[in-house]
Formats: structure tokens, C-alpha cells, sequence
């Protein structure tokens, strides 16, 4: 089995958006080592109303097929009670497969890379943080989106 490294991006900005993120990144890791990058408070994409998010990216290193990654993210998204009545609108916990090494699927169940990602500075600014060798300077200028760090995902209450 092939070890990667592996990218996906959580986000909250339903109640408590720290507590969502913890359990997301416990749940997504599993067994494998992982990091986490600062938590960023982020304006919503996609025009529906709603309160700011707080998006981090966490890197796994795995032995992990991007659909076995898609299944922790789901499962961390039902343990978050996340519901999908609105495209693009709040919710408890969104998980996001972003880059499993250098695979690429063309599956629309599990796209990698993840087809919006290069567009979001909320994933790019985050990802940097982890792997700086993946964003260039170019990419962050071309990207959409306030984004503020706030602290790490530990000191948040």
C-alpha cells in the first residue's frame, strides 16, 4: 500500500463551530497521523445568507483511497447532524477531500483535486500553511474570499 499525503478542508458556521471541527478532524484522522493547520474565519461562498465560517485544513498521512476518505468525511458530517436542505447554505460540519497524493479522480462522487478548490482562498490560505510547496503566490492572487486567522483549533472555545 502506497503511503500519501492527503489534504481536506472542514468548515462550521453552525453552533458550536469549534466543537464541529474538533470531532471532524478526530473523526477524518482515524488512526492515521495528521496535522492541522490555524482555524480562519472565512465569509460565506455561493450567495445564500448566512453567519462567517471557521474553515482549517488538516493533512493525513494514509494509506487511504480517496473513497475511503469521502466515507470518514460523511461519517464526521452525520455525527455533526449536517443537513443539506440549501446548496451552498450553513451548516454544523462541511468536509471537503481536497488532494489524496498525486492521484486524480474524474468520479463525480469523489473529484481529486477537488474542483473548486484553486478558486477558495479559505482553502488555500489554510493549505498553505501546511504545505507551501502546493500554493504558489499566483494561485493565492487569483483565489476569491475574506479570510482572518483566528487561533489553533485547541485554544478555541
Amino acid at each position: 500500500m502506497t503511503v500519501r499525503r492527503a489534504f481536506l478542508s472542514l468548515g462550521s458556521n453552525m453552533g458550536d463551530r469549534a466543537a464541529h471541527l474538533r470531532t471532524g478532524v478526530t473523526l477524518v484522522a482515524g488512526e492515521d497521523p495528521y496535522r492541522v493547520s490555524r482555524v480562519y474565519e472565512t465569509e460565506p461562498v455561493g450567495g445564500v445568507p448566512q453567519d462567517d465560517y471557521w474553515n482549517l485544513v488538516m493533512e493525513l498521512t494514509t494509506t487511504a483511497p480517496p473513497r475511503e476518505l469521502l466515507q470518514r468525511a460523511q461519517l464526521a458530517e452525520s455525527a455533526a447532524q449536517r443537513t443539506r436542505e440549501v446548496r451552498w447554505g450553513p451548516r454544523t460540519l462541511d468536509v471537503d477531500v481536497l488532494l489524496v497524493g498525486d492521484l486524480v479522480s474524474d468520479d463525480p462522487e469523489i473529484l481529486v483535486p477537488h474542483a473548486r478548490m484553486y478558486e477558495r482562498l479559505f482553502v488555500l490560505i489554510p493549505l498553505r500553511e501546511l504545505a507551501p510547496d502546493l500554493v504558489t503566490d499566483d494561485m493565492l492572487t487569483a483565489a476569491v474570499g475574506a479570510v482572518r486567522a483566528l487561533d489553533t483549533l485547541g485554544s478555541l472555545g
